[in-house]
């Protein structure tokens, strides 16, 4: 990329409101909503499958989650196709969120998703603001020692840019350029040690331009304000199917690691009862159909849901996506 551009002003809620839909509807669907589907009916997704409660997996839950019957979820709702708002603009949608919601129903309780900022989510988990999180937390050793983490799904970091790469980004050399990203997740210190890099090579540091929300991020490279910008790859690979071919993926995704459902530290019953249902959903098939639904099936799936798993063995895997 060329040197870092000027910083232009913030985008408004109407312009990230316009690209969430964008990314949610752009080439797929009909465009008429007259059925009520929302924008899952657009993206032609099914409607995810009955879960019925299973009494084993129910006993497990602690009593007074039994008692409420309900889990509050914090989730990050800009972060398609994982969690993002319907039409309604209101309820929170995504095969995270699916997937979730059909572990729930294992154990027999509803689910109350609840928009959040993603930052503050861990936070949230802590203090009981929330009673888990799922927001597509990739599970590593700094988050594991604030809360514990459920792990269900794998995944990678994925680059992306303007269709046709205008700018020339290269990935393994993009000193100088001006990265989008969104803020506090795994791929700033990513981007951090890359620009530590440049610089004792003498090169120019990247400028890292953080945005709270990811379809922010995502707006930034296709107005041309950000060279390019780097996220996990489901959240990538979707910005670039729904965008009208206004943006392309650059190389492999790489540094695949586990999803993680976050649960306060104290509440370990809870932990082991969330991962039955997660083992629940993969052993009968539940899992696979979720996924397929949003064509992710073919790629970062588990066979084995864990409490805090040890993540070393993914720390050097590559993947074929």
């Amino acid at each position: 990329m060329a040197m870092p551009r000027q910083a232009k002003a913030p985008l408004g809620n109407t312009l990230v409101g316009g690209l969430a839909l964008t990314l949610a509807l752009t080439g797929c669907g009909s465009g008429d909503d007259e059925d009520g589907g929302g924008i899952q009916s657009e993206l032609d997704v099914p409607p995810p499958p009955e879960v019925e409660a299973d009494p084993d997996l129910a006993d497990m839950v602690p009593e007074d989650y039994r008692e409420q019957g309900t889990l509050t979820v914090g989730a990050d709702s800009s972060y398609a196709p994982g969690e993002f708002l319907d039409a309604d603009g209101e309820t929170v949608i995504g095969y995270n969120v699916e997937l979730f919601d059909a572990v729930a129903a294992k154990l027999d309780l509803d689910t109350e998703w609840q928009e959040s900022t993603f930052g503050t989510i861990i936070e949230g988990v802590d203090s009981g603001k929330y009673d888990v999180g799922s927001s597509s937390f990739t599970i590593n050793e700094d988050r594991m020692e604030q809360v514990t983490m459920v792990s269900y799904y794998v995944v990678g970091t994925q680059w992306f840019t303007a269709a046709g790469n205008p700018e020339n980004v290269d990935p393994d050399n993009a000193c100088g350029m001006s990265i989008a990203v969104q803020r506090d997740t795994i791929q700033v210190p990513d981007l951090e040690t890359r620009s530590e890099q440049c610089e004792d090579d003498g090169d120019p540091a990247i400028d890292i331009q953080q945005y709270e929300r990811q379809d922010q991020a995502t707006e930034a490279i296709m107005s041309g304000k950000n060279d390019a910008g780097l996220a996990d790859m489901p959240v990538a690979l979707y910005a670039v199917e729904r965008t009208d071919g206004q943006l392309e993926t650059l190389g492999e995704q790489y540094e695949a690691a586990p999803y993680g459902v976050l649960v306060n530290p104290e509440e370990t019953e809870l932990a082991e009862a969330i991962a039955a249902g997660y083992q629940s959903i993969m052993d009968d098939g539940t899992y696979e159909e979720i996924l397929g639904n949003w064509e992710l099936s073919d790629q970062g799936t588990l066979d084995t849901s864990e409490v805090n798993p040890d993540v070393s063995e993914f720390e050097d895997a590559e993947t074929d996506e």
